[in-house]
């Protein structure tokens, strides 16, 4: 499966253009956001409309840069998007499982019940895992002089259930890098995005 992911976009007009010439260029069968593609939700409509038109499925969770709400409701608006914040989608031979907001929370207890409320469904399942905060102790969440900034939550979920894949974004600094738990590829594909096969 050929998929296009990017983070943190914030609304840029260059960036979104790029996004949009790697669609038409690679022609994924997937498009994937972890979130921040707006500010604040400006002009969140505007993208929503272009990336849908190419009637491909876009899995979109919230980053900390705009409302739950507003991103939610673009998926009862157009039919290509799937709104994957607290919740999981089969798609082919995977389950996706998404995880917004936050970004700089270390530890989420929301995250540890949504999960241990769920655990049977993620058993025996090939998982690909989208939040927007980076993973603990990882080279996507380490910054200079401050060191790892990453969610402790979300590197415990990968250690017990090893998704095959788990995209992520929020630090800027740490576009483009990849990193691995065992074999849970992690990467943060960054504002103008990255072809993944799995």
């Amino acid at each position: 499966m050929k998929i296009l992911a990017f983070s943190d976009l914030h609304g840029d007009s260059k960036g979104i253009i790029n996004i949009i010439n790697k669609i038409e260029k690679e022609k994924p069968e997937l498009l994937i956001c972890t979130g921040d593609i707006t500010d604040f939700g400006r002009g969140l409509d505007k993208i929503a409309y272009k990336l849908n038109s190419f009637n491909i499925p876009f899995f979109i969770i919230p980053g900390n840069h705009e409302f739950e709400k507003e991103v939610g409701a673009l998926a009862k608006k157009y039919k290509n998007v799937v709104y994957l914040h607290k919740k999981f989608h089969n798609y082919k031979d995977y389950l996706f499982l998404g995880f917004g907001g936050y970004g700089f929370s270390m530890r989420i207890p929301e995250f540890e019940s949504f999960i241990n409320k769920n655990r049977e469904k993620f058993k025996n399942k090939k998982i690909i895992f989208l939040s927007h905060a980076p993973i603990y102790n990882t080279k996507l969440d380490f910054l200079k002089g401050v060191g790892h900034k990453g969610c402790i939550d979300f590197r415990k979920f990968i250690e017990e259930f090893k998704p095959v894949l788990v995209l992520c974004g929020h630090f800027h600094e740490n576009e483009k890098k990849t990193d691995y738990i065992k074999k849970s590829k992690i990467v943060n594909p960054g504002f103008d995005g990255m072809i993944i096969e799995v």
